[in-house]
């Protein structure tokens, strides 16, 4: 499935999505023009400073974009959306995921039945519906694992709907951020707020 920047039309079979940024994030679409957008996001970080001057912080941003984009990839992505300006002088910790999920569940089973499931899983998870699709969204605390050299807790929101038109089909909006593990922490909740606030711009881009 792609992602695209126009409405929807009006059949049933959902083959693409749109969403609204906030102004100071960006899109990697992950399967086609990948490169082009990361060049898009260092010309637009280090704006109004030649090459020469930023060239080691242009070096840095690139592999850490490289890292991120790999992991996206292993993770069946199809774009990536990050924030590529400083929110009071410090890089914003939060990005997410838009990637294609699969259920070891028959292809005559109602997606009614697999969110039943979801939902009940834990109770972090709550039943939702996004421009008419029916899913689940999980709010989790992901605690510090410093045994794998993580100092920080993060927060996780993810959205988990199913494809209209297409009982087989998937699709996982999933959201992180740093933040101290504490549910209270001002920027973790402000960020996924945020995140929450993206969600309600999305639409479905329906086949014609």
């Amino acid at each position: 499935m792609e992602s695209v920047d126009q409405q929807p039309g009006p059949c049933a079979r959902a083959v693409g999505y749109s969403v609204i940024l906030p102004p100071s994030w960006a899109k990697i679409p992950l399967r086609n023009g990948t490169d082009a957008a990361v060049r898009r996001i260092l010309d637009r970080s280090f704006a109004g400073f030649s090459r020469d001057q930023v060239a080691q912080q242009r070096h840095e941003l690139r592999e850490r974009l490289g890292k991120l984009i790999a992991s996206a990839k292993s993770n069946a992505g199809l774009d990536l959306y990050l924030p590529v300006e400083l929110m009071r002088g410090l890089a914003v910790p939060a990005s997410f995921l838009v990637s294609e999920g699969a259920f070891d569940a028959g292809p005559e089973t109602p997606p009614e039945e697999i969110v039943a499931v979801l939902a009940a899983r834990g109770a972090d998870a709550s039943l939702t519906e996004v421009d008419g699709a029916i899913g689940v969204r999980q709010d989790k605390i992901v605690p510090p694992d410093r045994a794998r050299d993580i100092q920080y807790g993060s927060r996780h929101v993810d959205y988990t709907l199913a494809v209209p038109g297409d009982t087989r089909r998937w699709l996982v909006i999933a959201f992180s951020t740093i933040g101290a593990g504490d549910p209270g922490d001002d920027i973790a909740q402000l960020l996924t707020g945020l995140f929450d606030a993206v969600m309600t711009t999305f639409r479905w881009r329906h086949a014609q």
